[in-house]
């Protein structure tokens, strides 16, 4: 006699009532139900709501508010008609003050928790446009075949499934308007259903579209992914592999090369569109010169930029400074700081090619004095690097974070080594969404 199967039960049918206590870190409500905690898109501190269950769990549980019966006094219309859809923002029903506010919370809550740290002083945020700001993004591509229909753009909240999207609002114009001519285009590839992702990447004035595939193109199919982008004037990109396959087909001659501009300096970057850059360009624009005046730069001045990039600080600082000295660890990174320096007469600066993580004893840019540092790491933070900091003599410092937790740590081992931590405040790299990006001014105590 077989064993009788039993079909797990799902999440209760129809709408519940809420009173949201709190919001978690990623931009969800929070209530307790029947002593169970539950997590409820949609939803903000103080709102009485009807949601509906997602998924029921042993510890907690998820859902999405589809009725506000009463309102937070920050709940804000969103900009995108599929905002509560799509995974790429998660605050858009929250005005954008109020995000501001949360998100230095945020900062000073982990500030807090590392150690009781807390800046002398708090800068003022730096803001730019919510709308239209993004300039980089990794979209998923899939063909239904069930239904014939082709989706590009970003996943579904907390799902693996691609959202059904027309347009984008946080995309640069006019990326955000073109999902769906791009989802009619890729629908009329033979191999439609073996594109998963385009990445995007857009300079002042171009815009590059790189398209994975995993079949091999066809001629037909590749002269209308060159016609849809002769169109438009983009710059076009096959990968049928790893990173190292990609490559341009349109336009056929010139540089791979897209550029954005330091205009209060007059500096222009060149980037190649697999090139790390700042997604939003005008918050970038406001940084860089906000960094530059933390660290009090002058002529007689040596600085050194640890995870420099393409020089994205090191060349506006070069124009300050007597000498900067870049390190990046990648030697292609290193190519194009120097291929920028060149471009912008620039003759100053000097590029090293590291990996952060690793001890530097040996290494020559290691061994030199500096008056003033500036760290911009990635997620994972600085750690590794802030014992060799502190030995070589910087009075200020300037950390960039995109992870308040990281720079809080490494905040705690710069305090140990003999900094202070003077001001400190966040930039709105990432309006409507969750993620925190702040900028740290340490100096050394006296």
């Amino acid at each position: 006699m077989g064993r009788t199967r039993h079909r797990k039960k799902g999440p209760p049918q129809g709408l519940f009532e809420a009173n949201i206590e709190t919001m978690s870190h990623d931009g969800r409500g929070i209530a307790r139900i029947e002593g169970k905690t539950t997590f409820i898109d949609n939803a903000l501190p103080g709102e009485q709501v009807r949601f509906r269950y997602n998924f029921q769990r042993r510890k907690f549980d998820e859902g999405s508010a589809e009725e506000i019966t009463l309102a937070n006094e920050h709940r804000a219309e969103p900009p995108c008609a599929h905002s509560f859809l799509c995974g790429g923002c998660s605050l858009q029903h929250l005005s954008t003050d109020e995000q501001i506010v949360r998100k230095q919370h945020t900062l000073a809550e982990q500030l807090e928790h590392f150690g009781g740290i807390v800046p002398e002083q708090w800068l003022e945020p730096l803001t730019g446009p919510v709308v239209g700001y993004r300039s980089r993004a990794r979209l998923g591509a899939k063909y239904v075949y069930t239904r014939e229909q082709m989706m590009v753009g970003f996943r579904e909240k907390r799902h693996k499934y691609l959202a059904d999207i027309s347009r984008c609002e946080v995309l640069r114009a006019p990326l955000g308007e073109s999902l769906e001519p791009l989802s009619e285009l890729i629908a009329s590839l033979v191999i439609r259903g073996s594109i998963p992702q385009v990445e995007i990447a857009a300079g002042d004035s171009d815009i590059a579209l790189i398209f994975r595939h995993l079949d091999p193109l066809g001629e037909g199919d590749q002269a209308k992914l060159e016609a849809f982008c002769a169109e438009r004037g983009w710059h076009c990109y096959l990968q049928p592999g790893n990173e190292s396959t990609m490559h341009r087909i349109l336009p056929s001659e010139g540089p791979e090369r897209l550029y954005y501009a330091h205009p209060d300096v007059g500096i222009t970057l060149a980037f190649h569109p697999r090139d790390f850059t700042q997604v939003n360009s005008e918050i970038n624009r406001k940084m860089v010169p906000l960094a530059l005046d933390l660290l009090d730069i002058e002529p007689s001045h040596r600085m050194l930029d640890l995870f420099c990039g393409l020089g994205n600080f090191t060349l506006p600082a070069a124009l300050r400074a007597a000498h900067v000295v870049g390190v990046e660890g990648g030697k292609e990174m290193v190519e194009r700081g120097y291929e920028n320096a060149r471009a912008n007469n620039i003759d100053n600066v000097e590029f090293h090619a590291w990996d952060l993580t690793q001890p530097v004893k040996g290494q020559s840019w290691a061994a030199q004095k500096f008056d003033r540092i500036l760290i911009d790491p990635p997620r994972t933070g600085a750690l590794e690097v802030i014992p060799q900091i502190a030995k070589l003599g910087a009075k200020k410092l300037v950390y960039v974070s995109c992870n308040p937790a990281t720079l809080a740590r490494d905040a705690g081992e710069l305090l140990k080594a003999g900094y202070r931590l003077t001001q400190a405040g966040v930039m709105d790299m990432f309006p409507h969404t969750t993620h925190v990006e702040s900028i740290a001014l340490f100096e050394r105590r006296k």
